[in-house]
């Protein structure tokens, strides 16, 4: 079990192919604050048939690719 289940259901069970979230927002859905060993789980993800796209620091925000239908 990871840290992060929480947030990637809820990537999962999103309808849309790529969206956005601030480091905030995935805060409150995972029920943690980001941090940097979010680096390490994200590969958690490609299970879930989703990707990070991009991070960006100075918005503080992810983008989450879909890469199965």
């Amino acid at each position: 079990m990871s840290k992060y289940d929480s947030l990637w259901k809820y990537v999962k069970e999103n309808r849309t192919k790529n969206f956005k979230l601030t480091f905030d927002e995935i805060g409150e859905i995972a029920g943690i604050p980001i941090d940097h060993s979010f680096l390490n789980y994200k590969k958690e993800l490609t299970e879930y048939g989703w990707k990070i796209g991009k991070i960006s620091l100075k918005e503080k925000t992810v983008i989450f690719e879909k890469i199965t239908d």
